[in-house]
């Protein structure tokens, strides 16, 4: 691949929501030159999306402290999320916010002058802050992009990541792109941190915004990284429903049910309340896992979720009204049809607590990565805190090695530009088919075959095929890591295994890329890079 242009960095940036403008923002005060990546417009990824807030523990709320916002995490992820890592990132979230709201990022106030709270599902308490009712993520996004912009960092939008440059020993030394016009650019550079987001557009129905193709998953599996716990996909309970369809679909944020809204079957019973201690509040793999079987059950095509009692609701969830007007429903008066739809992967890039991977120059943060924060099912707006404490570990950690982590001179060495690529139709389908919510050995088998079947090697030319690329080798790897796990634990539901295991306590799948390409797994604990 020749590059029509060449350009110089510290540090390049690939993705441009919380932790990425977190990071960019960080490194730029610490210094460094910085450049940040995205492939569409700033603010076009899945941080405005987030509806609900950011979990932290403020200490202005009696009763609640960070050693329970531990142990709330701790539940959510089944049995496999790291105590030093849930630990350490809760802890950091008070500085992290203070730095946020520093940058101009707003959050609704209280009556008693405090920052209101509200409760998601797994919490113990009201410990979510929010901005515009149910804005928090575009309220984030804005105040970054505009600190960003005060502060004059380059931004090129437009520009699809395709593979990480490398010297002869494997250490990071820039970044390939592609613009919107298929023409390759080369970004020199002894650091890349990856913040692209996750894979939703994995599935035929999803929260994720049309950007979330896994990108940097797949590009860091190609530089030689190690991946782990990508079979954990959570499913956001509770999406508008408005009829079958495909893409991204509008969420109905937790924060609902937190505020009092119950979920009701066909017949107008509540299902929840038998199911779990705290209901509907319970955590997302539960509700779910529940809203699936009751379909199942009754034959309904939707649950819906009673929010009629909850006062001034416009006003307290603008974006789920006008949602909810726009189709046609009334949620003052009626309640929301909603069913679950891919949102969250629990998984990603293995990295350290400061965002470093097993390929030097190379780190990772926000969803892309894997931290051992979220374990088997993230809970719930632990999401924007983890961008923002481990953007900022991660802009730290760069400082820190620019001594000791430096390409070789010379020649870079890029992975080859060919790459096994699927129609994303094909792929969507049979990942909706077999690797939703409940899963078989039989199932799983067939949707690998069937993508195996459509897969031809193909040099991706644009952005859309650098994200089929990725769709395609991200789809093989969670069915692999899927089909691997045999027991039901958090948000990966085994319906030929429906118990959960104890061989597989605290014990992640970790994947590689073998010589062909092919994502391998490795069984054995993840550890930090």
């Amino acid at each position: 691949m020749t590059a029509h242009w060449e350009a110089e960095a510290d540090l390049v940036v690939v993705g441009s929501g919380v932790a990425g403008l977190t990071a960019a923002l960080d490194a730029a005060e610490l210094g460094l030159r910085v450049v940040v990546v995205t492939k569409d417009a700033a603010d076009a990824g899945s941080t405005r999306y987030a509806q609900g807030g950011v979990a932290v523990v403020l200490g202005d709320v009696p009763g609640d402290s960070v050693e329970a916002h531990v142990a709330d995490t701790l539940v959510a992820g089944a049995g496999l999320s790291d105590l030093t890592a849930v630990t350490e990132i809760l802890t950091d979230g008070p500085a992290a916010v203070a730095r946020l709201r520093a940058r101009g990022a707003t959050f609704d106030p209280g009556a008693d002058g405090r920052l209101a709270r509200t409760r998601e599902g797994g919490h113990s308490a009201f410990r979510v802050v929010h901005a515009g009712g149910d804005a928090t993520g575009a309220e984030v996004e804005r105040a970054l992009v505009a600190a960003a912009t005060d502060r004059r960092l380059p931004l090129l939008a437009g520009h699809v990541a395709v593979d990480a440059l490398r010297d002869e020993r494997g250490t990071v030394s820039g970044l390939a792109v592609l613009d919107d016009a298929g023409r390759p650019g080369m970004l020199r550079a002894p650091a890349v941190l990856l913040a692209s987001g996750g894979y939703g557009q994995l599935y035929a129905s999803t929260t994720n915004p049309a950007t979330a193709t896994g990108d940097g998953l797949a590009l860091a599996l190609r530089a030689g990284a190690t991946v782990a716990d990508l079979e954990f996909v959570q499913f956001h309970p509770t999406v508008l429903y408005t009829g079958p369809a495909v893409g991204r679909r509008p969420l109905v944020t937790e924060a609902v049910r937190g505020e009092g809204a119950v979920l009701l079957d066909r017949a107008g019973r509540r299902f929840m309340t038998d199911l779990h201690p705290l209901a509907d509040l319970a955590p997302r793999d539960v509700v779910a896992a529940a809203i699936t079987r009751t379909l199942a059950a009754t034959g309904a095509d939707c649950v819906h979720l009673d929010a009629t009692a909850i006062p001034d609701f416009a006003r307290r969830f603008p974006t789920v009204h006008a949602a909810c007007r726009a189709a046609g429903i009334d949620p003052v008066r009626e309640p929301i049809p909603v069913t679950p739809a891919a949102h969250y992967a629990c998984g990603g890039v293995v990295t350290d607590l400061h965002g470093r991977t097993s390929v030097p120059g190379l780190y990772a943060a926000g969803e892309v990565a894997r931290t051992g924060l979220h374990g088997a099912n993230r809970l719930a707006s632990n999401s924007l805190l983890e961008g923002l404490v481990v953007g900022a570990r991660a802009a730290r950690a760069v400082a820190a090695d620019r001594a000791a982590v430096r390409p070789a001179p010379g020649e870079c060495l890029v992975a080859s530009p060919a790459a096994p690529l699927a129609p994303r139709a094909v792929v969507q389908q049979a990942m909706t088919a077999a690797a939703g919510i409940g899963r078989d050995a039989a199932g799983l088998a067939a949707a690998s075959d069937r993508i195996e079947e459509a897969t031809a090697v193909g040099v991706p030319a644009d952005r859309a095929g650098v994200e089929d690329a990725a769709l395609t080798v991200l789809a093989q790897a969670v069915l692999a890591a899927a089909g691997t796990r045999t027991e039901s634990r958090g948000c990966h539901v085994r319906t030929d295994f429906p118990d959960r295991d104890d061989q597989w306590q605290r014990a992640s799948l970790v994947l590689t890329l073998d010589a062909d390409g092919r994502p391998v797994v490795q069984a054995g604990t993840a550890v930090a890079a």
